[in-house]
């Protein structure tokens, strides 16, 4: 394990200088420090307005200046909180899969009347959408999650270009998820490789099921549609535990424990599937993310880890029962398929080395850190 975070060898691409700090903290220290650190500073107040008057005057003769992906969790809740008080009129979109826990949905409402801001919930089918993750599961590969990543944003890209709004605002952000290994998962983003493991493990045809491939993503979008992403959290001194409190204090917030547990799926996939399938703990990233960014310590998020991933045994073996019933199988039947031998994502055909493409042309003409005004 890093002597620095608490990232260790489940991640198969560390590696450790000889003072035992791993790769990931020396990424943190080059590539994303810089724009923490410059988030704290005034010069950068100068550069959110200037976003975020960017934002307001593309708001010609619409209703709405940005479409703002909401779940129910801390950083999108958050994000509605600073979009409103930067006086940005945001339409708010809730993708729900099926999977909510009772408080992301409290907390999606609560969130959005108490802003004032207009909600629209898009509901993916339900039947296309079990399809989808049933297949992943029996493909037996580390990211399960892809069927559900890949709606939230293929909808937001969708409604965006529809209504004819400019920007997207989402919750992601390097404060608190800076961290996380390529060999934990594969590119929820790669339509190639979401269709080529459901036309193998797959049972009906994914006819509303919403998808986003590369080209419309990276050229139709932003070239043609003029649609462009933004993480407003970057721009600002994001602490995680005090947006946490102001929510919970000021909107009725509830929390719902851990990281992205506001799924039922997800909590399953990231307490149970992933540590008792691939060995994986995904609070090791998190949890190194907010030691590198002076959120958290490193003893602190030791101890942490001595607990189990999921929240109690009851509610793990509750869960395995309402997942196989919302799947349509019997539980015997999801324990034989969680059962199954581990496979590869390089198994399956994808669209891989075009994203390793762009990634490389959008680090040779510095993309990313102009983004962040470095």
């Amino acid at each position: 394990m890093c002597n620095r975070c608490v990232m260790d060898t489940s991640a198969e691409e560390i590696t450790f200088n000889v003072s035992g700090i791993c790769g990931f903290c020396d990424y943190f220290e080059h590539n994303v420090k810089p724009i923490l650190i410059r988030a704290t500073q005034d010069k950068e107040k100068i550069h959110f307005k200037q976003i975020t008057d960017s934002i307001k005057s593309s708001r010609a003769h619409g209703k709405y200046d940005s479409i703002l992906g909401i779940s129910g969790g801390v950083d999108s809740s958050y994000l509605a909180c600073i979009a409103i008080e930067a006086g940005l009129k945001p339409l708010a979109i809730h993708i729900d899969t099926g999977w909510n826990t009772a408080q992301s949905t409290s907390n999606v409402k609560s969130i959005t009347d108490s802003l004032k801001v207009d909600l629209e919930i898009i509901s993916v089918d339900w039947y296309e959408m079990v399809d989808l993750q049933l297949a992943f599961y029996k493909a037996s590969v580390k990211n399960c999650e892809i069927p559900q990543d890949h709606a939230f944003l293929a909808a937001l890209y969708d409604k965006a270009a529809k209504e004819g709004i400019k920007y997207i605002l989402t919750g992601g952000n390097l404060a608190t998820e800076s961290i996380l290994p390529a060999s934990w998962g594969y590119n929820a983003g790669d339509l190639r490789h979401m269709l080529s493991i459901h036309r193998q493990f797959g049972s009906r045809p994914l006819r509303n099921f919403p998808m986003l491939s590369f080209w419309k993503r990276y050229f139709y979008y932003p070239f043609i549609k003029g649609v462009r992403e933004i993480r407003l959290l970057d721009y600002i001194p994001y602490k995680r535990f005090e947006a946490k409190e102001y929510l919970i204090n000021k909107l009725g917030w509830r929390d719902y424990g851990a990281k992205h547990y506001e799924s039922v799926l997800t909590r399953f996939f990231q307490g149970y599937y992933l540590p008792m399938k691939f060995g994986i703990d995904k609070r090791r990233a998190h949890y190194s993310s907010m030691i590198l960014s002076g959120q958290m310590t490193r003893e602190a998020a030791l101890e942490q880890l001595k607990e189990p991933p999921y929240p109690s045994e009851e509610l793990l073996e509750e869960d395995k029962k309402y997942i196989a019933q919302k799947l349509g199988i019997s539980l015997e039947e999801w324990e034989s398929i969680l059962a199954l031998p581990q496979r590869r994502h390089e198994e399956f055909p994808s669209s891989k080395m075009l994203f390793m493409i762009k990634d490389k042309i959008v680090e040779i003409l510095g993309i990313r850190r102009r983004r962040y005004g470095l």
